[in-house]
């Protein structure tokens, strides 16, 4: 079977990772995980874009070489995904010798075919976005909007890619393929960005004004444009060789095309929309072979864009050792619809944790394995589940169908709230039957037995649920149970418990978070 590819875009290393590089990895990891429960192999690829005229910039003011800054910015994210517990199988780096070579033989490759040629240009040019603008980009006003940062002047030569060679097949590729972009509606607005493609794409920086780059195979005097760099990493650090169809690489050929390559919503257009697929259709990839984009959202506070120039900021690593990784990585999983902006927000953070993590599944997880030691030192025995206690656990088992349907369409919100349900369910079953009086009832033995095996169950099922979101907290959950994950295949039957079951000792998780009185 073909092992499940899932990418996040690099993070550029012009500056240390916020809030959007975190939410990004938490959900390609979420769907990474998700996939290892339903028992297939995945390839998890994430790193950093290291070149660019902003990393150079930024390497000078701070008086060291690019590679020093960038290794420096670099080691920043990889202490941070580690923090979060991100899985990933392969790490990119465009620093690489690889990456490099493969950039370059990409570049002879389209040379040969005439898909590059060398013209003289002049026009306005965004330091920030490293890319020359057009009227355009102006305002009513005829003036760059502050997206743009500094913009200065330049004429120079350099190197071009015939996008507009690409439009027509661009145009019809979109018509053809509604699933190229999820959600749907950022396929409509990439549609109607491609039918105004007008112009090539200058893929080149002279070396009289940037040296951190790669150089051109055929000309030396260019660098690579960062963004021509950058988006090759996806084939390079796939297994993709220089000098090698796809087919005779059997890392790339079955690993390749990517199920799904996870994108923040400002990088859609032109970059990961435009551009990307129109040089792997000039490279020679089918149509069948483009790409899967999934396009998330930004996240605000207090309804603005965080940015350190506006002073709307915190800091992510001691929201982190506040609050715990597993906290974070269910609010931000669970507090927003994929594709849609979200505001950040520490009480709506606490308000989740306490609800549904403490009070919820931490309550139903103690109370069980405590009325369990409790009431059947000895261990639970098999006993034919009584009908309370048999239609619960079939609607924990049809909820796993739902929860596969929400993760599998990437509504990482939508699974979580099944596991709430599910908790709420089992918190709700153990007022109703009441085990502190049936275990009073020597007649009803087989009862109780039967209701501490369906709280026993369903907090596996809830705790297996929670394993691509927060794996930290699930493994600790399924470890106090003593109990495997289940199988997320809602045709093979919940399996019964060992004989004479008996969990772990009862060690109560999710303690409550006191925020310090301001």
């Amino acid at each position: 079977m073909k092992p499940y590819f899932i990418t996040t875009a690099i993070d550029y290393t012009n500056a240390p990772p916020h809030i959007g590089h975190a939410y990004e990895k938490i959900v390609a990891d979420v769907l990474a995980r998700y996939q290892r429960l339903q028992g297939r192999e995945v390839f998890f690829l994430t790193g950093v874009d290291q070149h660019g005229q902003k990393v150079q910039q930024a390497a000078e003011k701070q008086g060291v070489s690019p590679q020093v800054f960038v290794d420096q910015i670099s080691h920043q994210f990889i202490e941070l995904w580690r923090t979060l517990s991100i899985s990933y199988d392969a790490w990119a780096a465009t620093t690489h010798p690889h990456h490099g070579a493969v950039v370059q033989q990409v570049l002879s490759k389209l040379f040969a075919e005439g898909w590059l040629y060398k013209a003289s240009y002049e026009g306005h040019y965004s330091i920030r976005q490293e890319q020359f603008l057009t009227d355009k980009e102006r305002d009513a006003a005829g003036n760059f909007g502050p997206e743009w940062g500094e913009v200065t002047f330049l004429k120079e030569e350099n190197w071009y890619f015939r996008l507009s060679g690409c439009c027509e097949w661009l145009a019809q590729f979109l018509e053809k393929h509604p699933e190229f972009v999820t959600p749907s509606f950022r396929q409509s607005e990439l549609k109607n960005a491609a039918a105004k493609i007008t112009g090539d794409l200058c893929i080149s920086r002279p070396k009289s004004r940037l040296t951190w780059g790669i150089t051109f195979p055929f000309d030396a005097n260019f660098v690579t444009y960062v963004w021509f760099d950058a988006l090759l990493n996806y084939l390079s650090f796939a297994g993709y060789s220089p000098g090698e169809e796809s087919s005779k690489n059997p890392d790339f050929s079955k690993r390749w095309p990517c199920n799904y390559h996870l994108i923040g919503k400002d990088i859609l257009i032109p970059a990961h929309g435009v551009y990307w697929p129109c040089m792997l259709h000039a490279m020679g990839f089918s149509d069948d072979q483009m790409p899967k984009l999934l396009v998330h959202g930004f996240w605000t506070m207090r309804g603005e864009k965080i940015s350190k120039s506006t002073g709307n900021v915190f800091d992510l690593t001691k929201t982190i050792e506040h609050y715990g990784a597993s906290a974070l990585r269910y609010y931000l999983m669970r507090d927003v619809v994929m594709g849609r902006d979200a505001d950040f927000n520490q009480e709506r953070l606490l308000n989740r944790y306490h609800s549904e993590l403490s009070n919820g599944l931490g309550n139903l997880l103690n109370r069980t394995v405590s009325m369990t030691h409790r009431y059947r030192p000895e261990g639970i025995r098999a006993v034919t589940l009584p009908k309370e206690c048999a239609e619960l656990l079939l609607e924990n088992q049809a909820a796993l169908t739902k929860y596969c349907a929400e993760m599998e369409a990437s509504q990482i919100h939508a699974g979580l709230e099944i596991m709430v349900d599910i908790v709420n369910r089992a918190n709700a079953f153990v007022d109703t039957t009441a085990p502190w009086k049936v275990a009073k009832d020597s007649a009803a033995a087989d009862r109780l037995d039967g209701i501490l095996t369906t709280l026993i169950q369903s907090t596996r099922t809830a705790a297996t649920l929670l394993i691509p979101v927060a794996p930290d907290a699930a493994a600790a959950i399924l470890e106090q149970l003593q109990l495997e994950p289940l199988s997320l295949n809602h045709k093979i039957a919940l399996p019964s418990l060992p004989p004479n079951y008996k969990p772990g000792a009862a060690k109560p998780l999710f303690p409550r978070i006191v925020e310090e009185a301001s």
